[in-house]
């Protein structure tokens, strides 16, 4: 990692050690940081903002004084150069917004460097709000076909266990990497899982998973020595398994399944297991809230949305629904 201004050091400290926040986001905030102090150094000496040049700008010895002079001007003026140059989407551009605000909020409130914080009153890129993408009940069994079909996978229990938790349990590709053998009650009843922001929640487990969870642990210990005794789903190489494992192995039997064409990934299984949840189901879109670790209810609510079978009922009542 390249020397930072030590007002960016301090702030990823603290976001670290008080804010406890996950390692994911504090490297997003560097980065974030990083390129914005780059862009107004270069901005400042007149000097090319292509990726090549602003990666070798030095910008170490930005002081507090140096900081206390941006304006919201400055920041409006990269927040420009983040859509027109950088190309970067208005959610990409809505977080670095909120990475700086973050930043001085801190260097007004808790280390009290300045009086004022230039990007408080700077509201964010307005998102375009799209539906989920999600297989539906049919595309879900047959996903699960797919891997108990794989008679010659050795890791064929891990893997249908790995998919049937997606699906059943709407959980976050770092959530289920992350599970631990102690983080399982010890019926099978619920486990604990760590969420954004470190956020412990408690999912409980319906039969499916139980009894998945139940034959793939029959078998875990039976590849060899395990490295990561404590990790529940393990690599071929007897270490807890990676991000990249799982999304191979979902990507693997999306092909299988018939559906690798339709542009599916582990996120696209969470919002399967939500969606199945909210519209068959039945589920309170509160209670899936909690279940999905959502901080915000109208972050749930996008499920309200789709595909509702009550909207569908009330066209065919239009007296017009049969005129040809």
């Amino acid at each position: 990692m390249p020397k930072m201004p030590q007002a960016v050091e301090s702030y990823t400290n603290y976001c670290r050690s008080i804010k406890n926040r996950s390692e994911k986001t504090v490297s997003e905030y560097e980065h974030d940081l990083l390129t914005f102090f780059r862009y107004i150094k270069a901005y400042n000496e007149n000097l090319d903002t292509d990726d090549q040049t602003l990666h070798s700008i030095d910008i170490s010895r930005i002081t507090i004084q140096d900081i206390s002079k941006i304006t919201s001007e400055d920041i409006m003026r990269f927040l420009g150069y983040a859509a027109k140059d950088r190309k970067n989407s208005p959610i990409t551009r809505a977080r670095k917004l909120s990475s700086l605000k973050g930043f001085f909020k801190y260097l007004v409130s808790v280390q009290k460097n300045l009086k004022e914080n230039p990007c408080a009153d700077i509201d964010a890129p307005k998102k375009r709000v799209s539906l989920p993408k999600f297989l539906n009940l049919d595309e879900s069994l047959a996903l699960l076909s797919a891997v108990e079909n794989d008679v010659e996978n050795p890791y064929r229990e891990r893997d249908y266990c790995i998919i049937t938790l997606f699906l059943n349990c709407g959980m976050r590709l770092s959530e289920l990497t992350g599970i631990s053998l102690p983080d399982l009650d010890s019926e099978l009843r619920s486990m604990r899982v760590i969420g954004k922001g470190n956020k412990e929640r408690i999912i409980y487990l319906n039969e499916a998973c139980a009894d998945s969870i139940r034959k793939y642990i029959a078998v875990r210990g039976k590849k060899g020595e395990i490295k990561d005794k404590d990790a529940l789903f393990i690599s071929r190489n007897h270490r807890r398994i990676s991000n990249q494992m799982v999304q191979k192995i979902v990507y693997k039997y999306l092909d299988m399944a018939n559906l690798g064409n339709k542009h599916y990934s582990v996120h696209k299984l969470r919002h399967t297991a939500a969606t199945l949840m909210y519209q068959t189901g039945k589920v309170d879109v509160r209670v899936l809230k909690d279940i999905l670790g959502h901080e915000q209810l109208n972050t749930t609510q996008i499920y309200t949305h789709v595909s509702d079978k009550g909207m569908e009922d009330a066209m065919k009542q239009n007296p017009l629904a049969k005129k040809k």
